[in-house]
């Protein structure tokens, strides 16, 4: 019989959520009904999982390095055809151990190593439906999700939550469909009633934990975490009621990334637990930087082959990769926002593409959802757009999680593949493992960026620490323009290029306001959009993110603060030996930049202006060097 999801809610309410004291053993036993899963490493995170003899239901800890991150938490899944959150018995307990290397083509570094400890509990409802529990451990992670071997008929929600001590300091962004809620700090149960989006940082007595997901496609539906003020518990909520599941079901992973802060920042945790990449030739996928230009005033930036060709010559000047045509392309002239029926034949893109092509840039073009919504839409768009040479697609206006959307996305991500397009996603999703499984997708929004105008400088140093943990993110740092609209300095801005890391780094400027800063623009010319290692040289998520990215035998550092002026002290922990340091910060003319050399380990001292921060390049240092630019 099916089970009404209003039963299965009015039942976690009323306390699914267990308090367990029981200590895990560290092996198997058929006779227990409690086992523990540890990563590698003695003082690495650890999930303890209990079954409760009396209700037969299943909670699940997490600690780290013996204190607790996560309290007992409920886990469970119910069916139209069964309640696998309660009444479960244990069946069989198997263990096996992930040992994988892979590469990427962005994010904190291109290079993987993912070991974790793997163990499947089965369990049995009354019924006799079967449910396996997959739990994960990593070095900076903890992860599970479910997995219904014979199929249990649509899914109706689950009874999934986290509890967190209640006075957890908690940094959490309302729930949007775009995802680019702003980000504000709280204790966990001080949080007002809300649905939350599911990137929620907590810092408790044992570290930070940050909440995520991985793995999620068509098969399932996004979540979402709701809380009710004066609890640290925040439940799972599912975009769809009914989710259509016609046989075997893996649901998407629910991780926890856990450590101190700079092991969290560092995290590659949810792509690793993603399928690997469905991408067999990865040799056409190129991060790179990016002239965009929308927000120099959008559809008046130069929806225009003239204006255009234009923005081509300085990207091709400066030797930035990618020019970017937003908007209002393929528009009926003078019709905003109203599609050309002739668009194949009447637009000036082949020739714009033709003309950047020569000059060693590509171009990237923005695409409303609702031109490839259909096979037949796609079959125009995607195979004109690989014929005509566009390297890149924005493809925004998804706003939804739901099923039929997530379907959507496998659909569009096989089909870009095929025709070698990079991808941008806006009004979309957040990163749930997707680039390891589909490397052309070089960033996503997701995130309240440069184009929110009530953006507040403690949501910018959160930022590394939440949303850009779990993937690349399309900021679009650059809008020196925008003086009034951003609540940033201008080093700070530079700073932005590197404290956010984006596959497709969209300059968000304009050529004038690049000129007027020929100390930013000559940063931005040397920064990569691939790195090949990440570290947090100091932060505090709304208070400071100082962020070091190497790009081959270069370290790029970026900082970014909010509040008050102040001399930062930030340690240079980039390798021993010495470094020439060449930083821009903010001076009383505008834009200056110090060079000073200093021995990995010391501290790098920068004078930041309220709400300032700072941009730096750091080369190895000998008699005779003079400039890390090149």
């Amino acid at each position: 019989m099916a089970v009404p999801l209003r039963t299965v809610v009015a039942g976690l309410c009323a306390g699914l959520v267990a308090t367990l004291l029981t200590t895990a053993p560290a092996r198997a036993d058929l006779r227990a009904h409690t086992w523990t899963v540890s990563g590698p490493g003695a003082h690495g995170p650890a999930a303890r999982i209990r079954l409760d003899d009396t209700t037969g239901t299943v909670s699940l800890t997490v600690t780290r390095g013996g204190r607790t991150v996560i309290e007992p938490s409920p886990v469970g899944i119910v069916t139209e055809q069964a309640d696998l959150s309660q009444d479960l018995r244990f069946l069989d307990r198997s263990d096996r151990r992930i040992d994988e290397r892979y590469r990427t083509k962005a994010g904190k570094r291109l290079d993987r190593r993912v070991q974790m400890n793997e163990t499947r509990l089965s369990f049995a409802a009354s019924g006799g439906a079967r449910l396996d529990l997959v739990v994960r451990a990593s070095t900076d992670g903890v992860a599970y999700r479910y997995v219904l071997p014979g199929g249990q008929g649509d899914v109706l929600g689950e009874t999934s939550a986290f509890a967190l001590p209640a006075d957890a300091a908690a940094w959490l962004s309302t729930y949007r469909v775009d995802n680019e809620g702003q980000f504000v700090r709280y204790t966990a149960a001080g949080a007002p009633t809300a649905e939350y989006s599911d990137q929620a940082l907590f810092e408790t007595a044992a570290g930070y934990v940050l909440l995520a997901e991985s793995d999620l496609t068509g098969a399932y539906s996004g979540a979402r975490l709701a809380h009710d003020q004066g609890t640290g518990t925040y439940r799972v909520k599912l975009a769809d009621d009914r989710i259509d599941s016609g046989g075997p079901l893996a649901t998407p992973w629910r991780a926890m990334i856990t450590g101190d802060l700079a092991t969290v920042t560092r995290s590659t945790f949810t792509d690793d637990l993603a399928p690997a990449s469905r991408v067999a030739d990865t040799s056409w996928i190129r991060p790179g930087t990016v002239l965009w230009t929308w927000l120099a005033g959008g559809k008046e930036a130069g929806q225009s082959l003239a204006a255009q060709k234009a923005y081509v010559d300085y990207a091709a000047e400066r030797n930035w990769p990618y020019e970017a045509v937003d908007a209002g392309w393929y528009y009926k002239p003078g019709e905003w926002e109203t599609v050309d029926p002739d668009w194949q034949t009447n637009s000036w893109m082949p020739e714009l593409v033709r003309y950047a092509r020569a000059k060693g840039v590509g171009v990237v073009v923005w695409i409303h959802q609702r031109e490839l919504d259909t096979p037949e839409e796609r079959e125009r768009w995607l195979p004109t757009l690989e014929r005509w040479g566009v390297e890149g697609v924005k493809i925004d206006f998804m706003n939804s999680e739901a099923q039929p959307m997530l379907r959507w996305y496998d659909t569009v991500l096989a089909e870009t593949a095929a025709h070698h397009l990079m991808v941008d996603f806006h009004g979309s999703t957040i990163p749930k493992g997707i680039q390891r499984t589909w490397p052309h997708v070089m960033t996503l929004e997701g995130v309240a960026g440069e184009e929110k105008r009530t953006n507040t400088a403690a949501h910018l140093t959160t930022l590394p620490f939440t949303r850009n943990v779990i993937g690349s993110m399309d900021f679009t740092p650059g809008a020196f323009h925008r003086v009034g609209l951003r609540p940033n300095s201008d080093a700070a801005e530079v700073g932005l290029t590197v404290a956010f890391e984006s596959g497709l780094q969209m300059f968000a400027g304009t050529p004038e306001s690049y000129d007027r800063r020929p100390l930013a623009r000559a940063y931005f010319d040397q920064v990569p959009a691939a790195w090949d290692d990440t570290r947090l040289l100091a932060g505090r998520p709304g208070e400071e993110a100082v962020l070091a990215r190497r790009g081959g035998d270069r370290w790029f550092i970026g900082g970014v603060y909010a509040g008050a002026a102040r001399t930062a002290e930030v340690p240079l922990d980039i390798g021993a030996g010495r470094w020439l340091v060449e930083t821009i910060e903010d001076g009383a003319g505008g834009l200056v930049r110090h060079r000073q050399v200093l021995r990995g380990g010391d501290t790098l001292a920068v004078d930041v202006v309220a709400g300032g921060g700072f941009a730096s390049i750091a080369c190895r240092w000998h008699p005779g060097v003079t400039t890390c630019h090149r």
